[in-house]
């Protein structure tokens, strides 16, 4: 009896190639930016309803604040600061209390095993979410902004100093508000966590520095936010000193860098659990 090899029959088998019985070459890695603005997209449709009414809250308790410290607060550098921590709370709101709450309800659920079945890198994931959580936040911020400035008297031609306040005091926020909800061990001492932080921020960036005790300044210094809350208020003075105001959104940005580093590193240790 002879072999006949395969190849030779008519219709025979054909021959595997020896590059093919190797493993196959895997597609190249998804690129940061693109990614980014696919897990944008996709956060802010899915939150655009569930979290406009949220974010109605937030507005509404802002200018109520800012109404109620207008019965203490006449007007000068205090009035700026509650104009402007008052504005700057809303941001406070939606980057520490929902996104907290967002990621710890996503853990809790196993939602990030979806996450991490996507070819997105973890940053994206992180970066998209906190930019989706923070564009909610541009329009309560406008209006408590113009309100509190018509209510207390302040000039209103500075205001677009908040196109560089809002998104470099969100980024800050959102670091911390997203390494919260990562890191707590259950979601509901995530909502703990970012309800503290938003408190925090209501207490030390509304109320006027001056009249606070020295410790207290000192921990008013250790949260990002402030820097966002003097950034806008340096701008009400007949002449500002950008310079100044340039170092606190330069240390809003800085912080912000740190959070969303610490919170894509809180993803990467949440997702392999």
């Amino acid at each position: 009896m002879s072999v006949v090899p395969a190849e030779v029959l008519p219709g025979g088998a054909p021959a595997v190639p020896e590059t093919a019985r190797g493993a196959a070459e895997l597609g190249p890695p998804a690129r940061l930016w693109p990614s980014l603005a696919a897990v944008y997209r996709a956060q802010l449709s899915r939150a655009r309803v569930a979290r406009i009414p949220l974010l109605f809250v937030a507005t509404f308790q802002s200018v109520g604040i800012a109404v109620m410290m207008r019965g203490v607060v006449d007007s000068g550098s205090e009035a700026e600061s509650v104009v402007a921590g008052s504005s700057v709370l809303v941001v406070a709101y939606v980057a520490l209390n929902l996104l907290s709450q967002y990621f710890g309800q996503l853990r809790a659920s196993g939602g990030l095993d979806h996450y991490a079945t996507l070819p997105v890198p973890p940053a994206a994931v992180v970066l998209g979410a906190a930019a989706a959580y923070a564009s909610f936040t541009v329009p309560g911020t406008l209006v408590t902004a113009v309100f509190g400035c018509a209510l207390f008297g302040l000039p209103l031609s500075n205001l677009w100093i908040l196109l560089a306040v809002i998104p470099l005091a969100g980024a800050a926020l959102s670091g911390l508000g997203a390494a919260c909800g990562l890191l707590a061990p259950r979601p509901e001492l995530a909502t703990l966590l970012g309800q503290l932080g938003m408190s925090a921020a209501l207490l030390l960036g509304v109320l006027p520095a001056d009249r606070m005790p020295e410790i207290v300044r000192l921990a008013r210094d250790l949260l990002p936010s402030t820097y966002g809350v003097e950034a806008y208020a340096r701008t009400f003075g007949a002449h500002p000193d950008w310079a100044v105001v340039l170092v606190d959104l330069g240390v809003c940005a800085g912080v912000g860098v740190v959070s969303l580093a610490v919170a894509t590193w809180a993803y990467r240790r949440a997702a392999v659990r």
